[in-house]
């Protein structure tokens, strides 16, 4: 007989690993707290709650981790976020840095 549904869920996700480096927004005295937000919604796939608190930590702290990944992914995420800022002419960067 196997294992209940529920005991083996737990183990697989005891298994899963986080990535291994973050992805951390700075804050800066240009870019707009909505386009911190829209970053975080539309990069890092955060919910419209989830982007105002991490943006709120990035306001007040002068940074906020946006995502744990893996390096390749978290540098691909971090040149997105450089160029869409870009874009719009704000001066938003972020740091790929290990967890």
């Amino acid at each position: 007989m196997g294992m209940p549904v529920h005991f083996a869920s737990k183990k697989a996700e005891k298994l899963k690993e986080p990535g291994a480096f973050n992805v951390v927004l700075l804050n800066d005295n240009y870019t707009t707290m909505d386009f911190v937000v829209d970053i975080l919604i539309g990069i890092f796939n955060k919910s419209s709650i989830e982007a105002e608190r991490i943006m709120m930590n990035i306001h007040r702290k002068g940074r906020g981790v946006a995502g744990a990944y893996s390096f390749d992914i978290a540098r691909t995420k971090a040149a997105q976020v450089h160029a869409l800022a870009g874009q719009y002419d704000f001066p938003l960067r972020c740091e790929v840095e290990p967890v």
